[in-house]
């Protein structure tokens, strides 16, 4: 059970960190800004974070989880021609803290985010897979979360060049692609 005291805390440091990176890089913010925003102590940030990754990767995590959701929002046979909208709806979204995410998912799809969506979406793609009696849930999720980090990565950093709309598009062939590939 957790103490609901402990966890407002952590949502005002979140919410801190937020504000405080919103239009500049997460490397122009400190410790004593954050705390000082949020209107704690610097003992009780460390209380919760060892550091202000740990703080933005907490910040970050729902990003990781409609990430994980917009991907699995359908059912039946998927079209490619039409991505769910949750994924849309997804890419569109990401701006709003674009700096932030791109000091925390490299390029390539590294990162301390890019970490925490690859298990996610790999431990939900294999489960998905299984479920289905799909062959190689292993293999295929492994390519699914590599594929989808690294893109997503690319796309922030301007590596790729599009609108949300047609990187949801394209996101979106290249992963059925990967799960309707003939397999040994």
């Amino acid at each position: 059970m957790s103490d609901p005291r402990a966890e407002r805390t952590r949502a005002r440091l979140r919410a801190a960190l937020l504000a405080e990176c919103a239009g500049r890089s997460p490397a122009e913010t400190s410790v004593a800004a954050v705390v000082r925003r949020a209107e704690v102590g610097r003992a009780t940030f460390y209380l919760h974070y060892p550091d202000l990754e740990a703080l933005a990767v907490d910040a970050c995590a729902e990003v990781v989880s409609e990430a994980v959701e917009a991907l699995h929002a359908w059912r039946g046979v998927p079209d490619p021609a039409r991505p769910p909208e949750p994924l849309t709806a997804f890419f569109q979204r990401l701006g709003a803290h674009a700096e932030l995410h791109r000091g925390l998912l490299r390029e390539g799809g590294g990162g301390p985010l890019g970490d925490r969506l690859h298990r996610e979406l790999r431990a939900r793609s294999r489960r998905e897979r299984k479920l289905a009696g799909a062959p190689a849930p292993d293999l295929v999720a492994s390519a699914v979360a590599a594929t989808f980090a690294a893109l997503l990565a690319d796309w922030l950093h301007g590596r790729i060049d599009g609108t949300a709309e047609s990187m949801a598009h394209a996101s979106w062939r290249l992963l059925i692609a990967l799960h309707s590939a003939p397999l040994p």
